[in-house]
């Protein structure tokens, strides 16, 4: 029994060491929502999510944010201080969620536990404590492809890979999975439900994961970055196409023209030019396009706007393509060049209208 508390204590006992949890109470209760807290500052904390007031402000870039931690978070940005370090490779980090993520990286490279206890770094614990009990062995092994993995659960659930077995079926809509938490995060689409809220600008994602790439946009990391350049990327599949460049790869091949692309996206895109398939279609006058991005352009026609602004002159376009050329005006780059007598133009029309001279001249 606590005396200063007068509550009582769960003991439970683990391996390593025991557990005590204290009992709490939680007096403090939001009368919004019902959730309670052990502490009133917490409940206040909790109730400016209800009310939308976001008093920490950066007196930088004025964003607001509801938490001081997140305020103090986001001004590493503009210091460029990145306070978390790795003590095994140096290097650092603007948040600790970040350098723990990045720590399970070298745990992942065949350390063991001796090596692990010969150093004196600050996260040793913590990888103690997610290390695998056969840290460097992967006692399970995939008879199909020979992946290994450290626990038996990850072996079975890979292997519904090549079974192609989908024990998990959605009751609506009959699709299957053959995880979980994938069938979970597809409910979603059924019931509208987008529970997880960006604190910063309230807006809502069905999965965790889209909502933590999203927070990337507000913090301005970029935790992917290429070891060739040293250019950074928000998420690993810009990484990955991106590499593509350095090795000159374009492995998405068209099997009309033979022309190859890096992304599939854009193999697709292409293959509308052959199959004259153009499937986004304007609501207002049925105008179809091959690219999602053009009807996007397209619509500003019917709504008048004009979101692509000069800032040199202020002077506004529909298009972000007409802003480009536009901004040949001011900084006088000629990108297209005449390969008879070498002479430069800021317009590809143009371009076109001075090579009929050169034509006109071998008639």
């Amino acid at each position: 029994m606590c005396e200063a508390h007068n509550q009582s204590f769960e003991l439970n006992h683990t391996s390593d060491n025991q557990m005590i949890t204290h009992t709490v109470q939680k007096p403090h209760v939001c009368e919004v929502c019902n959730k309670s807290f052990s502490q009133k500052g917490s409940l206040l904390k909790h109730m400016l999510i209800h009310t939308g007031e976001k008093p920490h402000v950066c007196e930088v870039c004025n964003l607001s944010f509801r938490q001081k931690g997140d305020l103090t978070r986001h001004m590493l940005i503009h210091t460029g201080e990145k306070p978390h370090v790795c003590e095994l490779c140096n290097k650092s980090f603007r948040r600790k969620s970040n350098l723990k993520t990045h720590v399970l990286f070298h745990t992942r490279q065949k350390l063991n536990v001796g090596e692990v206890h010969n150093n004196s770094f600050t996260q040793k614990r913590y990888i103690i404590r997610r290390m695998p009990r056969h840290l460097g062995k992967e006692p399970y092994v995939c008879e199909v492809c020979n992946k290994s993995f450290t626990y038996k659960g990850n072996l079975n659930v890979h292997m519904l890979i090549h079974t192609g077995e989908k024990l998990h079926v959605c009751k609506v809509c009959n699709k299957s999975f053959t995880q979980k938490p994938a069938l979970n995060n597809h409910m979603f689409l059924h019931t509208g439900e987008k529970p997880h809220v960006c604190e910063v600008c309230n807006k809502s994602f069905r999965m965790k994961s889209d909502l933590n790439r999203h927070m990337l946009f507000h913090t301005g990391e970029k935790p992917f970055v290429c070891e060739v350049c040293n250019k950074s990327y928000r998420q690993k599949w810009e990484l990955n196409l991106h590499m593509l460049i350095h090795t000159g790869e374009k492995p998405y091949v068209c099997e009309v023209c033979n022309k190859s692309f890096r992304p599939k996206w854009e193999l697709n895109a292409h293959m509308r030019v052959h199959t004259g398939d153009k499937p986004y279609v304007c609501e207002i006058c049925n105008r179809s396009f091959l690219h999602k991005g053009y009807l996007k352009e397209h619509m500003f026609i019917h709504t008048g706007e004009k979101p692509y602004q000069c800032e040199v002159c202020k002077k506004s376009f529909r298009q972000s393509a007409t802003l480009r050329r536009h901004l040949r005006i001011h900084t006088g780059k000629k990108p297209h060049l005449c390969e008879v007598c070498q002479k430069s133009f800021a317009r590809k029309d143009i371009l076109n209208k001075h090579m009929r001279m050169h034509a006109g001249d071998k008639l």
